[in-house]
């Protein structure tokens, strides 16, 4: 039952821009939690488990775990949003995320890792949802492309500078001792922030149902209406959907293939490193820019050149073997993920009603995140099958062009 609000609330980003900023700084850690594992799992797969070198399948069910449980949990996210607010359901994320940087430091297996990674995608998708719902719930309705784009700018950056970081961090002290420090550094801060400054925004997603859509306001739209509604039944949510879901499996590609290709390739990991987080810190830079453009320019046309600048900048990384072309492949990469990523979810923001937006974006985020298993299965069976890693580039490169096209026809 919505209780009515006796008091106006403020809508704007400038107007909120105490919560903006803390909100930020949230996602920001979010981001870097992930990036911890980026650079520095793949080496110790290897180093450790002799996983690398042996199947890349088997490697590849680390990412499978993190997409399958992070997409449901989105789902779930989402709806206790709507229940128990944004500030209970985040700093729940932060809790389940305390054994992750144990399990590394003590994994007696690769199961010890398989099973911190599902920790991890229970952490990304309570926390990362949040920091995006919240923010939601604050800005005005034409700022929404830009709120997502700096949401996205925090996080990619966070995870960008999170890898590099892990590198360096796990060069001087070790593989599994740079995690565990690094980890708890970031867990630790995290929460106590959240705890201490971050305000519960529900009542502004409360208010503006109350009373910029009152007659809409007490209509019951059940989780499964949206569902259906976000995954079969709207052609035009439908498009956006699994252009979502499919642009992950670029992402897929990055966190597996790209460090044993590339360490492979240099024999060394901070350089590695450097060239992946070049991917991380376009991709987060830019949507400084890309957010706003969509909200002055439309969603569509920058989600089809972002979709299409990516499947090139997958395509090409394998064509050369020069640090120069690996680093222009990763920020083309990275330039046409900024394109894309907060504007396909501006999309769905557009698209959604205030009663119902939080679960329309756990759903979304739910097909998105979804997309890391699906991808990594595929690029994992590729490269086994075939046994020669560039496969999986073109694999991803033509799932890429396939919905991209779907996008342009349908989106």
């Amino acid at each position: 039952m919505i209780t009515l609000l006796t008091q106006p609330l403020t809508y704007g980003l400038k107007n909120n821009s105490p919560q903006l900023f803390q909100w930020l700084l949230q996602v920001f850690f979010v981001g870097l939690m992930l990036g911890t594992t980026r650079i520095v799992i793949t080496p110790l797969a290897e180093q450790e488990f002799g996983l690398a070198k042996d199947s890349l399948l088997l490697l590849s069910t680390f990412v499978i775990a993190f997409g399958v449980v992070k997409g449901c949990m989105n789902f779930v996210a989402g709806y206790w949003a709507e229940k128990i607010g944004r500030k209970p359901v985040h700093l729940a994320g932060w809790l389940i995320a305390l054994p992750i940087p144990v399990l590394f430091y003590f994994a007696q297996s690769w199961a010890w890792v398989v099973f911190a990674t599902v920790l991890l995608g229970i952490n990304q998708g309570l926390t990362w949802s949040m920091s995006q719902t919240a923010k939601l719930d604050i800005t005005a309705a034409d700022e929404r492309g830009l709120t997502i784009g700096l949401n996205e700018f925090a996080g990619y950056t966070g995870v960008a500078l999170g890898g590099l970081a892990s590198a360096y961090i796990s060069q001087w002290l070790g593989l599994k001792t740079g995690l565990l420090v690094f980890g708890f550094l970031i867990i630790s801060l995290a929460f106590i922030l959240t705890w201490l400054n971050i305000v519960e925004t529900r009542p502004w997603a409360l208010y503006q149902t109350q009373h910029e859509a009152p007659t809409t306001a007490t209509q019951t739209v059940s989780t499964w209406s949206v569902f259906k509604r976000m995954s079969w039944s709207d052609s035009r949510l439908l498009a956006i959907t699994q252009a979502g879901c499919v642009e992950k499996f670029v992402d897929a590609l990055v966190w597996i293939v790209y460090p044993i290709y590339l360490y492979q390739k240099t024999q060394d990991l901070p350089l590695t490193g450097w060239i992946i987080s070049i991917y991380g810190l376009v991709w987060g830079a830019s949507q400084l820019l890309t957010g706003h453009w969509s909200d002055k320019y439309g969603r569509q046309r920058l989600n089809v050149t972002g979709m299409t600048l990516t499947t090139i900048g997958v395509l090409v990384m394998p064509l050369n073997e020069t640090v120069l072309w690996w680093s222009f492949s990763s920020a083309l990469t990275g330039l046409g993920m900024a394109l894309l990523y907060p504007n396909l979810a501006a999309a769905i923001a557009d698209f959604s009603q205030p009663q119902w937006r939080a679960t329309a974006i756990g759903i979304y985020r739910f097909w998105r995140d979804l997309g890391y298993a699906i991808g990594a299965l595929l690029l994992g069976l590729a490269a086994y099958l075939t046994q020669d890693l560039t496969v999986a580039f073109w694999v991803v490169g033509g799932c890429m062009a396939m919905s991209t096209a779907w996008l342009a026809a349908k989106g």
